[in-house]
């Protein structure tokens, strides 16, 4: 019997090393050498602290601020331990109103972009619309006191094009726009 059982514990320990420490340690390490930033978290500073990741949207609510997708992340929203959409269908009456409500904070004649009154997959999208993005400049301008024409050209710089070229939308970060936007309000 211990001739059978021998090698299945040896087979056992061998592969826990390989695929349980082995290879988890090299792909780390070939991650920290290829890509640094993004295998420890994409994290944003501000004055060497960290403010939050570009990778997973937070929430911002003043109107001095770019306002992110709405979130059904948690109870709360942007919640990183409980990321999910909503699961409420085009039908529901519950969907309906939360649209309603996010479409009244952009009063204004103009369409509010979709992707202003309506949740990622994940609940925690941290980019924009360049049009929702276009259609915040006006209140963010008088919160803060700036011309219109600085915000908008803030979004011309912080609009990220489509991967290659051709996959995806065209997105603005919301947390880099915000930190872009404090850095030119404190500039003269």
């Amino acid at each position: 019997m211990l001739e059978h059982l021998r090698p299945a514990i040896v087979l056992t320990v061998l592969f826990t090393v390989l695929t349980g420490l082995a290879y988890p340690f090299a792909i780390t390490g070939a991650a920290q050498v290829i890509a640094p930033a993004a295998a420890n978290g994409s994290i944003m500073e501000r004055d060497g602290k960290p403010v939050g990741s570009e990778l997973i949207g937070q929430a911002f609510a003043s109107d001095r601020y770019f306002w992110p997708r709405p979130s059904a992340a948690g109870a709360n929203g942007y919640d990183g331990a409980s990321s999910s959409g909503s699961n409420l269908g085009p039908t529901a009456a519950k969907l309906m109103e939360r649209i309603k409500a996010e479409a009244a904070r952009y009063p204004g004649p103009t369409a509010v972009p979709a992707d202003a009154v309506t949740a990622s997959g994940s609940g925690l999208d941290p980019d924009i619309s360049p049009a929702n993005a276009r259609r915040q400049a006006g209140r963010i301008a008088e919160a803060r006191g700036m011309d219109v024409a600085r915000v908008e050209a803030l979004i011309e710089a912080q609009t990220q094009g489509r991967a290659l070229g051709f996959v995806g939308e065209p997105r603005v970060n919301v947390l880099r726009i915000n930190l872009a936007l404090d850095a030119a309000s404190a500039a003269p």
